[in-house]
């Protein structure tokens, strides 16, 4: 169950997470997929042993304000375990990231973790003129088109999938931990699948993961985006070192397009 605990607490990850001009698709880009007052809902299932238990939630919300005299979408993350389970164990995770709606690079970056009384407090805030990141514990040089972790997401979610074909590499930079961390995300293709949502067609990514966590290194996760303008991670799907983990989307408001991906609800 201890494995099940750490999976949890990577739970927002999991949900992320996800040539020369692919670096560009991580600079300057325009938002298309989301908008304010988004709220998506997901589930978190384990299993080991080919026994599924559902473990715990995550909720994505997005509300439109103003940070240092600009725009920013504001979006916060929450995972948590299910009252069930915390007798034994309590997650209490929150991420949150304010996005420049005008450039979409996050301008500030906040972790609040707690699981079980162990607490992490990182809040880090981006000067883009400088490249530099100051969180919690000091200053750090980060590229000029550096993500976090959760901006990730929502960047990701605006890149145009179709000028891609299978096996291209999209490269990024993302600052984690007080670290600058060289990513990519894969694309693999085009599937229709069924989730405890309903069924999709998507486009399937694979992201290549940070060694050193619970999750396998290299670019085993799967993750399914709705093939409409929304681009909705619907399943996310990963080994972990013991057993196996799927997120599922089983809720979804205030969408800024229709959701067309869905082709039938369950």
């Amino acid at each position: 169950m201890s494995v099940l605990k750490k999976s949890l607490s990577f739970l927002l990850v999991m949900c992320m997470a996800c040539a020369a001009d692919a670096q560009n698709d991580f600079c300057g880009i325009k938002n298309t997929s989301f908008k304010e007052g988004e709220k998506l809902t997901f589930k978190v299932y384990y299993n080991m042993l080919n026994i599924w238990v559902g473990a715990g939630t995550a909720v994505f919300t997005t509300d439109l304000e103003t940070l240092n005299g600009r725009n920013v979408y504001h979006i916060k993350g929450g995972g948590r375990t299910f009252k069930s389970y915390e007798w034994f164990f309590t997650v209490r995770d929150v991420y949150e990231t304010y996005i420049d709606a005008e450039t979409m690079l996050p301008a500030r970056f906040v972790r609040n973790v707690d699981e079980d009384g162990f607490k992490i407090y990182n809040n880090v805030t981006f000067d883009r003129k400088k490249n530099k990141a100051t969180s919690t514990n000091g200053v750090y040089d980060v590229p000029a088109c550096v993500q976090d972790v959760l901006s990730t997401i929502y960047y990701a979610r605006n890149i145009d999938y179709s000028k891609y074909k299978p096996g291209d590499k999209i490269p990024f930079s993302m600052f984690l931990d007080d670290k600058v961390y060289n990513l990519y995300i894969r694309y693999v293709g085009k599937e229709r699948i069924k989730t405890h949502y309903g069924t999709f067609n998507t486009i399937k990514i694979a992201p290549l993961l940070i060694e050193g966590t619970i999750f396998k290194g290299g670019d085993k996760m799967s993750v399914w985006v709705g093939d409409d303008n929304n681009h909705l991670p619907v399943r996310v799907e990963s080994p972990i070192l013991v057993g196996n983990i799927t997120v599922d989307l089983v809720d979804a408001n205030k969408l800024r397009s229709p959701l067309s991906s869905l082709v039938k609800k369950k």
